[in-house]
């Protein structure tokens, strides 16, 4: 039986079924998502609850006990973690690669519902949640400065004009301002003064609370129409606040403004954020853009940039949007060099290939094997929803020079029966039906190589599952490719051998090859003549290579140079927020030095006012344009940034897949 017989008989069909892997595949490419590594983000969720002026203890037993008590009943959890601090909780939920994200997520809104029986009353508002995983880096960074404006006026079109905007976008998990300063007005009262008109803080709140409300008033029906009656009793701004009546001693009103200092200032001032770039240091808004696990960044920041321009209209013309960082630029960089690598593995291949076969003709028909293989697997890979990422081209780089071996064997057996005077049909109907069961044989045990990748567990299984299927499938096609299309190829293009003219070039790479023929000639026959002696070798070379193994070191990823570095800040316990101020800016001094560096962003402070611990997030320039690398750099900085007295530093690389689902100050 001659599987390629039909193909070889019938070259219109062969045509058209190779023109329809060929069109499938071009198609499916153009809809495959371009990635840094396979989908294998475990379905996290961030639970935030809030209620200030709680300490940590409290939020802790009250808050954070009842709601991991309700959480540990929903099903496929791997690990929940919780981090309480003045006036805030946040439990991080990481479920298993199986669980569907959006069910994962009814089932934490279900059990804090369920739990607000049992929350305290006085909580301003109810337990969150956001799809994100803590533990991953932002994507997106983006800075809004202004010379004019103050830092209040620009938190507001941070938080409302270009904050809510880029949450709405589908995949964006969270939109987190850094250094917020939204505006509000600070009331300190002066205890002397209120002693001196014996008046209590408390009759100081009550008034406040009793001057400042936003309720309906009422409506007035008459006979002929209905009015509204409207009377804005919220007051907005510091100036407001002084003339309310906080009491009555001796007959007169004591107003606000005579036993307090009201001004206008921020919700948080022991915050700050700073901009750090080639134009100097400014006082800045951050919005650091995560997205949802399982999404793809690329398609998430593509997404995210087209809203960009209609926000920026919007925008008043002091107002500078600057994107510092976006994750996707290197990504699609690294898939244009894993294109490159790819295309140049094929020439290579089709190089060699001539230097041994030595005529176009024979040369031609594996070289249409090569990237018809490629194409066909782009099918498959979207019919799987794959992605264009590290692995899957790695996998087709290297199915270039697997896939090309069955056609090579199948052109050969071809060309033998031509060179026993055969005629091309015949050649190839004799030589693909003694050849086509060895070729089947080759592809499918090829294949079962990596069949027990595909029963591996867990992230690691799930990460290199992509792999093993698009290497597989390349090697598949290519065994059909070449019992369908390289036979049939061969019986319209080969050439007879004594109609084939060689030249000088022919003739001296046959010389080439008897010398090297000779040479393996010799090789062999002293190594057959000293069996001990290679015996031996080969044994020493075994020890050499299981020494040198056990040295290796160990590593789960490759450190990724993302022309980011992350540095986290941490200063003793109880320092205040000034303190810190003063250590990040004197640390940002030295980063602001470095060559390596194009810009970045440093916080200090946050919630509950212990601001003891800041972050940067440094941009480095494009890797061609610096002599270090990431890694290299991080490892320069330790030092340096360990010479400022009174805080620790810790940088770090941003790992290429976030595990766990809190961040650390190691990888």
């Amino acid at each position: 039986m001659n599987i390629a017989s039909l193909f070889i008989r019938r070259p219109v069909m062969t045509t058209l079924v190779m023109l329809s892997i060929l069109l499938f595949g071009i198609m499916a490419y153009r809809l495959l998502p371009v990635s840094d590594l396979p989908n294998v983000d475990y379905p996290t969720i961030q639970v935030s609850a809030g209620m200030p002026g709680a300490s940590a203890e409290t939020m802790a037993s009250s808050v954070a006990t009842v709601l991991e008590r309700e959480f540990s009943t929903i099903s496929g959890i791997d690990s929940m973690s919780s981090v309480s601090a003045q006036g805030s909780t946040r439990i991080t939920l990481q479920f298993n690669l199986n669980r569907n994200i959006d069910s994962a997520a009814q089932d934490v809104q279900s059990a804090i519902a369920r739990t607000a029986r049992h929350l305290p009353a006085d909580m301003p508002s109810p337990p969150s949640y956001s799809k994100m995983n803590p533990a991953a880096a932002p994507f997106l960074f983006i800075a809004l400065t202004s010379p004019t404006l103050p830092l209040s006026d620009l938190d507001q079109y941070g938080q409302t004009v270009i904050g809510q905007r880029i949450s709405m976008v589908d995949g964006v998990a969270q939109v987190e301002i850094m250094g917020s300063q939204k505006y509000a007005v600070r009331i300190q009262a002066d205890p002397e003064k209120l002693f001196a008109m014996g008046v209590g803080i408390d009759d100081v709140a009550n008034a406040i609370d009793a001057g400042n409300v936003n309720q309906p008033t009422g409506v007035l029906y008459g006979p002929r129409r209905a009015l509204t009656i409207q009377a804005q009793g919220q007051l907005m701004r510091a100036s407001d606040y002084g003339p309310l009546i906080v009491a009555y001693r001796n007959g007169a009103p004591v107003r606000l403004e005579e036993v307090a200092h009201v001004f206008d200032s921020v919700e948080n001032d022991k915050s700050a954020a700073w901009y750090y770039s080639s134009q100097g240091k400014q006082r800045s808004i951050f919005l650091a853009v995560q997205r949802q696990p399982g999404r793809n960044t690329v398609e998430v920041s593509a997404a995210v940039r087209a809203k960009l321009p209609s926000i920026i209209a919007q925008l008043p013309p002091s107002v500078s949007l600057n994107i510092m960082f976006d994750r996707s630029t290197k990504i699609k960089e690294s898939f244009r060099d894993a294109q490159t690598t790819m295309v140049l593995t094929l020439l290579l291949v089709v190089v060699v290939i001539f230097v041994f076969l030595r005529t176009f003709s024979a040369t031609l028909i594996p070289a249409l094997a090569l990237p018809m293989s490629v194409i066909g697997a782009f099918s498959v890979m979207h019919l799987m929803h794959y992605s264009l990422d590290t692995l899957s081209l790695m996998a087709l780089t290297l199915a270039i020079g697997f896939v090309v071996d069955d056609a090579i064997v199948m052109l050969e057996n071809v060309v033998r029966h031509m060179e026993m005077g055969k005629d091309r049909l015949t050649a190839a109907l004799d030589g693909s039906r003694e050849i086509s069961f060895t070729i089947l044989s080759m592809t499918l045990s090829l294949a079962a190589v990596f069949i027990p990748v595909l029963f591996m567990g867990g992230l690691v299984g799930r990460l290199f599952q992509e792999f093993a299927v698009t290497i597989g499938t390349a090697v598949l096609v290519s065994g059909f490719i070449s019992l369908t299309l390289t036979p049939m190829l061969c019986s319209k293009l080969l050439k007879p051998p004594a109609s084939m003219h060689h030249g000088r070039i022919y003739w001296f790479t046959e010389r080439g090859f008897t010398a090297m023929l000779n040479f393996y000639d010799r090789t062999l026959s002293w190594a057959l003549l000293h069996r001990r002696t290679v015996m031996v070798f080969s044994l020493a070379v075994l020890i050499v290579t299981i020494v040198l193994a056990r040295n290796v070191s160990l590593g789960f990823l490759p450190t990724e140079d993302q022309d980011m570095m992350s540095v986290q800040t941490e200063a003793a316990e109880g320092t205040s927020y000034k303190a810190m101020f003063e250590y990040q800016q004197a640390m940002a001094a030295i980063l602001q030095g470095e060559p390596e560096v194009k810009d970045f962003l440093s916080s200090a402070g946050g919630g509950g006012g212990s601001g003891n611990s800041g972050r940067m997030f440094v941009h480095l320039k494009p890797r061609r344009e610096r002599a270090l690398s990431a890694e290299q750099f991080a490892q320069k900085m330790r030092p340096k940034l360990a010479s400022v007295p009174g805080v620790r530093a810790f940088p770090q690389v941003p790992p290429p897949l976030p595990i766990g689902g809190r961040m650390s100050k190691s990888q």
